[in-house]
């Protein structure tokens, strides 16, 4: 779905012969928005650059807000909600402004996640809003549950324990915990 709707971004603004697939963008996952349009729009200029991202965006959200299947892997409302019965949840993400008010719509998650940070937001990288959600929320004790290489390297930059969610888009380095399903965070 989210293939479709960024080449139809591309089709409409033009100036790449970049083609994305899910399989293309799965890859992508974790990176900055920035870091995203140089790798897939490697043969742009900046300015083309800038406006492919934000029509990919809107396209994007577009999509997902029309979207009426569940696109969550299995069990994650559940343990959200039985996670913030004990715990504060929190959402920090790579992604564009406005992602993850709308993923937490969609999926229904709102009310249990105390407060979010993103790229889009702040134009800082994963590490820098975590820190930044940490002082804001005076968190001092977090962990920090990815499936990226940039999202390990994140914990690294803000000092937080990584737990690797296996069954995600990566394959990091340097975890020492992981988890198969996000049920198992409930016996963490």
């Amino acid at each position: 779905m989210v293939a479709q709707a960024w080449n139809k971004a591309i089709s409409e603004v033009g100036g790449t012969a970049a083609v994305v697939s899910a399989a293309i963008l799965k890859k992508e996952f974790g990176k900055t928005m920035k870091v995203i349009a140089d790798n897939l729009f490697f043969d742009a200029d900046e300015h083309t650059k800038e406006r492919l991202m934000e029509k990919c965006c809107i396209y994007e959200h577009e999509a997902l807000e029309a979207n009426t299947e569940n696109l969550l892997f299995p069990d994650v409302v559940e343990t959200i909600r039985k996670l913030a019965q004990c715990y504060r949840v929190f959402i920090v993400s790579n992604c564009q402004a406005g992602y993850i008010e709308l993923f937490m719509k969609k999926a229904g998650v709102e009310a249990y996640i105390q407060d979010w940070e993103c790229f889009g937001g702040t134009g800082k990288g994963k590490g820098e809003n975590i820190l930044l959600l940490m002082e804001r929320n005076q968190i001092t004790d977090a962990v920090y549950v990815g499936d990226t290489q940039g999202d390990y390297e994140a914990t690294q930059i803000a000092e937080v324990p990584f737990i690797f969610a296996k069954y995600g888009f990566g394959q990091p380095e340097g975890y020492k915990q992981a988890i198969s399903g996000i049920k198992e965070l409930l016996d963490l």
